[in-house]
């Protein structure tokens, strides 16, 4: 055999063994390397997908001002096909669990897809540095959302789906607002669309909507008891605080108070059963605080921790909920729970944030007048639904967005926690947008 047919064999059999290994020019390794803001690519394990990726896009910190710098954010990228649809998840907040071996998320279960998963700026390992809390807006989340994107169908060209949970689901449905063709679908989960820095309408649903009346009374004695107890209880919450280094920028006295007030949000939003609670007059002073920090953990109140991103972002653009001191006039120490999100959970330099409703007015305009693939998920008892996009979108009057509401569903309803009619229903819907 002559030297430049061993040469054409030898060349042959190297491609015959190499190119089921997924080691050729094709590679997504290399389709990631091609993308000039992809830096640090690193393989990660997965029992779910057949390949997966840590990687970081790098973006600037702000899109209307170059010397702003700019900041790494941490992306996950896992691998199902070429030919496949692919999810991306609108994350609200830090992303260390999506690194997880056995990490997947429902939709792209449902559909087979790729998933994207993007860690929010200025949580995590997606914090610039700096931290200019300035360019901590909607906007410019949404603008690494839209480069993400972009990027990323150069490699998967089939349909996108954009989803999220809870700020995720308020990202996913901006996102669809400002960028209305990057993805085909818009999946948002038990996602609140609040007005102001206190939306309101939370209080009423607490007061008057949730659960049974039964329910609503026995929440509303355990609080009285709450303060009533105050001062044999409060030792025991004071050694709790100390116990765990908390800091404040309120007295103990009042943080304690904020607990109580905050207490039936926290239960409802997590779907507790009241009859897990001790009994208001016959608990023990200890079963009372133990019931109270379970649900309404006094480390919530801090003004340093992971979620003052958040907050800030709560205070300037999203908005929150509020707290109705009346039904416990008689017992609480609080005069006023007004403007607690920048007096109590914002640290002293932050404080003092103007609500802007530009980003409230624009999506609310665009969901009354578009009428795009999206899926709107809500939980019956879940608090944040009380200020939802269902509570003033008339979906009977649109042809593509669906409603589902999980009947007695909390802040984890998704479409595997709903009956078995709706959770068929909406996943043929899903299967139907994304063919």
């Amino acid at each position: 055999m002559k030297g430049t047919q061993i040469k054409s064999t030898l060349t042959a059999l190297f491609l015959l063994l190499v190119l089921p290994l997924g080691i050729c020019a094709d590679s997504l390794t290399e389709k990631l390397e091609q993308i000039k803001s992809i830096n640090n690519i690193r393989p990660l394990k997965s029992s779910k997908f057949k390949e997966k990726y840590l990687v970081n896009f790098n973006h600037p910190v702000d899109y209307k001002d170059s010397s702003a710098g700019r900041f790494n954010q941490r992306v996950v990228i896992s691998h199902t096909g070429y030919d496949r649809p692919t999810v991306i998840v609108t994350e609200g907040y830090g992303g260390s669990y999506a690194q997880n071996e056995n990490y997947t998320e429902e939709l792209a279960e449902i559909l087979q897809a790729n998933l994207i998963h993007v860690e929010y700026r200025y949580f995590e390992e997606s914090t610039p540095s700096p931290c200019q809390w300035q360019y901590l807006t909607v906007w410019n989340s949404l603008n690494d959302l839209h480069e993400i994107v972009t990027a990323l169908k150069e490699i998967y060209p089939k349909k996108w789906l954009a989803t999220g949970i809870s700020k995720g689901g308020m990202t996913t449905i901006f996102y669809r607002a400002y960028f209305p063709n990057d993805v085909e679908v818009s999946v948002p989960y038990v996602a609140p669309f609040n007005k102001a820095v206190e939306d309101g309408r939370h209080e009423k649903f607490l007061e008057h909507q949730v659960g049974t009346p039964m329910e609503r009374a026995c929440i509303l004695d355990f609080q009285k008891a709450l303060l009533k107890r105050k001062a044999a209880i409060m030792p025991l919450f004071r050694s709790h605080c100390e116990k765990n280094n908390y800091k404040y920028n309120i007295s103990l006295e009042d943080v304690y108070d904020y607990c109580v007030l905050e207490f039936p949000f926290a239960f409802w939003q997590w779907g507790k059963d009241v009859h897990i609670l001790p009994d208001a007059n016959g608990g023990s002073d200890e079963e009372m605080l133990k019931a109270l920090v379970a649900h309404s953990s006094p480390d919530y109140f801090q003004y340093e921790t992971s979620s003052k991103s958040f907050y800030v972002q709560a205070a300037r653009e999203l908005g929150y909920y509020g707290y109705d001191v009346r039904p416990l006039r008689p017992y609480i120490g609080l005069k006023t729970a007004e403007n607690y999100l920048n007096d109590v959970m914002l640290p002293k330099e932050l404080q003092g944030i103007k609500f802007d409703k530009t980003l409230y007015r624009h999506t609310r305009k665009f969901l009354k007048k578009e009428d795009c693939k999206m899926m709107f998920i809500y939980g019956e008892n879940d608090p944040w639904t009380a200020s939802g996009v269902n509570t003033w979108l008339d979906f009977s009057k649109k042809k593509n967005m669906k409603l589902f509401i999980d009947p007695t569903g909390s802040h984890i309803s998704r479409i595997g926690t709903m009956p078995a009619t709706q959770r068929e229903e909406a996943i043929r819907i899903l299967k139907e947008w994304m063919k």
